[in-house]
């Protein structure tokens, strides 16, 4: 598996992946050292596309990833990341909607679970998930984080 960190204006992230795809997006914020696999390697030059996209994407020029993507997870979960992908930049949908949109109307709080799961946030765009009665919900990173995001995208 290989890894980088990247510096963004949400702080220090680290892409984990391989020949596979991205596997992990990470956000470092307020965390004093990374916890790398000792058997991971640091290699620059494997995320080049990915930074490159997730700088457009934080200065507003990108709104749709186009990377190979690798995430681990069971079937549901990943038919919940694929449903967040369908997500347009720029708007949100509830954790009932995507549950319905997959199938099993009645699973939101699993999508909830799921989300929290996504191994890849922002190119996965989990944070375009929020409570039915329109408010920011829950982010594993912290609602700081999917507050910029959104806002990001509001512009």
């Amino acid at each position: 598996m290989y890894y980088d960190i990247i510096e963004s204006p949400i702080g220090p992230i680290l892409l984990a992946g391989n020949e596979d795809g991205l596997k992990h997006l990470i956000f470092l914020k307020g965390k004093k050292k990374a916890d790398i696999p000792k058997d991971w390697i640091q290699n620059t030059d494997f995320f080049k596309e990915a930074v490159r996209q997730l700088e457009a994407y934080f200065s507003g020029e990108l709104k749709s990833f186009n990377l190979k993507l690798a995430p681990e997870g069971t079937d549901f979960q990943k038919s919940v990341w694929k449903a967040l992908c369908e997500i347009p930049y720029g708007e949100t949908r509830t954790y009932k909607e995507i549950a319905a949109s997959i199938g099993k109307p009645r699973a939101y709080r699993a999508v909830g679970l799921a989300n929290n799961r996504n191994p890849i946030p922002i190119i996965i765009p989990c944070h375009r998930v929020i409570g039915a009665d329109g408010k920011l919900t829950g982010y594993a990173s912290g609602l700081d984080i999917k507050e910029y995001l959104l806002k990001l995208e509001k512009r």
